[in-house]
């Protein structure tokens, strides 16, 4: 089967650019070091890959979409580009100090088989998820105007418990859980960077590269929700309707493991 972002992933760096908000507490998370190895798992286009080098380290990303990895490699020839799923890694046991997934596992198959992997080829060290809750995506507004493409994208996201537990099942001892609050200065534009930013929704590049609206939404539902979003912005009672919908859980979270 192609890999999904082989299909969407050509557009994907226009409005998928790495955050330094978030590289920079990955970055810490998982330890960045000078002399060590890291690996980033179903690194994409490397956006984050590239900018989490520039805190140091020697870094791989693998991925399974050759078109997104050869966006990558122009990016910088300088880190290893390695065409694999994250089930089947092609390194030897005990290889990287760390490891990284960002707003990928949703994407896996199967949880453990992945997490298996990162945990042999992980000598001592961490791996830091970088992903939604399907908790915390129940409180995203865009539930008021796209209904059945936020219940498919809640359902096919694992749930805080399916992480947590597949983790501990192949080794991990999950440390932490850390929220992360969307902000208007949010740069990498994935599903609820809109938040505080409706009419980034209305622009057809953004949704193009987020994988709900792009492989999860009717014609007919993001329409309607478009239409009615855009009435809503018009009025002014867009804040109104979208007061209810708030979380002091988060609106994404960092998991953090170790082996």
């Amino acid at each position: 089967m192609q890999p999904i972002y082989d299909s969407i992933g050509s557009t994907y760096c226009a409005t998928r650019r790495a955050d330094p908000g978030i590289a920079r507490e990955l970055a810490r998370l998982v330890g960045v070091k000078d002399a060590s190895c890291f690996l980033d798992v179903a690194c994409g286009t490397g956006n984050y890959t590239c900018a989490l080098a520039d805190f140091g380290g020697h870094w791989f990303g693998v991925d399974v979409s050759e078109v997104m990895l050869k966006q990558a490699a122009a990016e910088d020839p300088g880190i290893r580009w390695t065409l694999a799923s994250a089930d089947n890694l092609p390194f030897q046991d005990r290889s990287f100090d760390g490891a990284t997934c960002c707003l990928a596992i949703h994407h896996f198959p199967e949880l453990a088989s992945a997490f298996r992997e990162v945990w042999r080829v992980l000598d001592n060290g961490r791996f830091i998820l970088f992903t939604a809750l399907p908790d915390q995506m129940c409180e995203y507004w865009l539930s008021h105007y796209f209904p059945e493409m936020m219940r498919r994208s809640a359902q096919k996201m694992p749930s805080r418990q399916n992480t947590v537990a597949a983790l501990q099942s192949v080794g991990f001892v999950v440390e932490d859980l850390i929220p992360f609050h969307v902000s208007d200065q949010l740069q990498d534009l994935f599903l609820y960077s809109g938040k505080q930013r409706p009419e980034a929704y209305l622009d057809p590049t953004v949704r193009a590269n987020i994988s709900s609206f792009a492989l999860l939404c009717t014609d007919e539902e993001l329409n309607e929700g478009l239409r009615a979003l855009q009435a809503d912005l018009n009025s002014g009672t867009f804040d109104s309707v979208v007061k209810p919908y708030s979380s002091s859980d988060g609106d994404y979270a960092y998991v953090v493991a170790r082996k």
